[in-house]
């Protein structure tokens, strides 16, 4: 089974930037699809984004567009979540996701096509 370890959450002032990193280990990220999915207290569990095996597709919550970018460095195996100009809305735990596919073009939005996860990162935007 795949581990998954985010890194890179944290408190930040309105318009400012965060990374986010999500290392694998127990397998290549080579063979999954991966995501980003985010849960505050309230809310339902949101998909951010997703990439699919190669990297050539992508896909963004409505929410988010324009302002994060997900990208992988297979040889890393490492994915990452670059938000910028973040609001106080998109405070939440961050979770980065995969799952083990063949399906090039697969990019999922839903908590439920993915079977790895990590542990979460908390993201807070204030000032």
């Amino acid at each position: 089974q795949l581990q998954l370890v985010e890194s890179g959450g944290g408190l930040v002032q309105p318009g400012g930037s965060l990374r986010l990193s999500c290392s694998a280990s127990g397998g290549s990220l080579n063979y999954y699809a991966i995501g980003w999915f985010r849960h505050a207290p309230g809310k339902e569990r949101e998909g951010v984004s997703c990439i699919s095996l190669s990297g050539r597709i992508t896909k963004y919550a409505d929410s988010v567009k324009g302002r994060f970018t997900i990208s992988r460095d297979n040889a890393k195996n490492t994915m990452y979540l670059q938000m910028n100009d973040l609001k106080p809305e998109d405070t939440a735990v961050y979770y980065c996701a995969a799952i083990l596919t063949t399906v090039q073009p697969m990019c999922a939005m839903r908590y439920y096509e993915y079977n790895d996860w990590g542990q979460g990162a908390q993201v807070t935007v204030s000032s």
